[in-house]
Order: structure tokens, then sequence, then C-alpha cells
């Protein structure tokens, strides 16, 4: 999603939220609903986390990079429409309410189009967050808990890792 990060002119609102959004989505494996539902009491700024409020009503409590939390502050500061909303991602153009998570998709799928790429939704970025983690030397566990994965299993799952990535950590067949 890096060209589909590019792709946003942050010059402008709309790629200033769009840009906030994608950062969010890419490195915090943010299902598109978690995303449309942060609210202003959902960010500890001092102790840098944010609080997601996930499946079967979970809210857990996750590290904010310094670069996710620097995309939302340039959205907020400088191309959130002034509105009584309580969400950090609302619409640019009125009325100005909070982006559904089809919305959120929609930002995705955009991106995609913009970068020339092919159209995916905003779960794929979830699949390669957890890749990219795992590329970066985290854990599997460590993975699952940044997705908030009830079971390892799920974590295999979404973290589908290359031949390369697999013969890094490959023990020789004994004999």
């Amino acid at each position: 999603m890096h060209s589909g990060l590019k792709s946003c002119d942050r010059r402008r609102p709309v790629g200033r939220r769009d840009f906030a959004v994608l950062s969010v989505l890419s490195r915090l494996g943010l299902r598109a609903g978690e995303v449309a539902g942060i609210r202003f009491c959902d960010i500890a700024w001092r102790a840098g986390e944010l609080t997601v409020h996930g499946k079967g009503k979970r809210s857990e409590r996750l590290p904010l990079p310094a670069d996710v939390g620097k995309a939302i502050v340039a959205w907020l500061q400088r191309g959130r429409p002034d509105c009584a909303s309580e969400h950090v991602f609302v619409r640019v153009r009125a009325p100005h309410r909070a982006l559904s998570s089809e919305g959120v998709s929609a930002i995705v799928q955009h991106a995609c189009e913009r970068a020339g790429l092919a159209p995916v939704g905003a779960h794929r970025l979830r699949h390669s967050a957890a890749t990219a983690m795992l590329r970066a030397g985290s854990s599997l566990d460590e993975v699952g808990q940044v997705l908030r994965h009830q079971r390892r299993e799920t974590t295999q799952i979404y973290a589908k890792v290359d031949q390369r990535a697999l013969a890094a950590v490959v023990r020789p067949w004994p004999g």
C-alpha cells in the first residue's frame, strides 16, 4: 500500500484524511469498522496509545506509532471540518458525519485506482500489516496481539509468509 499512501494529495483535506486512514489500516492492521469507529476519547496522545473497539464488543489498547499519530494530527489540524462529531474520521463534504466502514473501504479502493494498482479491500491491508510485522522479526504471538486474535491459528491464516521468509527459519530435515 506504499504506492496508495503516496497517491494521497496531502495538500488537500481529503488527501490528509485518506493518508491518515490508510496509515492506520496499514500500520495497525485494523478492520475498516474499527477505523471508522475511532473517537477522540480513544486516543491517549501522551501515552501514545489508541483504544480499539473491535469484534465482540472488546476494547483493547494498542501502541500508536509516531508516524500514524503524525498523520492523524495533520488531518485534525489542517483538514477535518469543524463539526460536532466525536469521531476522528468524518466526511469532508457536508453533512460531516462519521465515516462508515464502507467509506473506509472506498478510501482504500480509490487509493489503489490513483496508484494504478488492482483494487483491494481494506481487509487486505490487515493481511499486509501482519506480513510486514513478521518480516520485521515479530513473532506470531506478537502479531496476534496487535491484530487482537483470540487464537494463534487465526493469526497463521492472516500472516501468509512468502517462501523466502519461511526458508530463513526452516530447519534441515534430520538424517
